[in-house]
């Protein structure tokens, strides 16, 4: 599966399939939510966030390629990040584009 977040793949010609999407809601167990709080008072990285919208990206990422495959995709382009708080440590994180098939 290509994936790219331009809305054309050099050398082909390709047939739109449909938007797809993958989402995922993260969050951090209440020790990590509560040492990443005293973090802020000292600042820098904030690595326990990172890290879970990291593992966020990647799910809904592949939760994305999933429903692309469903539909018999060979590449998905224009692919989009979208992310908001749900809750204190807790984000959603969406990724969607558009599958399309090589003609």
């Amino acid at each position: 599966m290509i994936l790219v977040n331009t809305d054309y793949i050099s050398g082909k010609e390709l047939e739109m399939l449909g938007m797809v999407k993958g989402s995922t809601i993260q969050s951090k167990n209440v020790g990590k939510d509560i040492t990443q709080s005293f973090k802020t008072l000292v600042g820098g990285e904030l690595t326990a966030y990172t890290e879970m919208m990291n593992e966020a990206r990647a799910l809904a990422t592949k939760r994305m390629v999933d429903e692309a495959e469903k539909l018999g995709a060979d590449a998905v382009v224009n692919i989009r990040y979208a992310s908001a708080a749900v809750m204190q440590g807790a984000a959603e994180v969406m990724a969607y584009g558009t599958a399309v098939r090589f003609k």
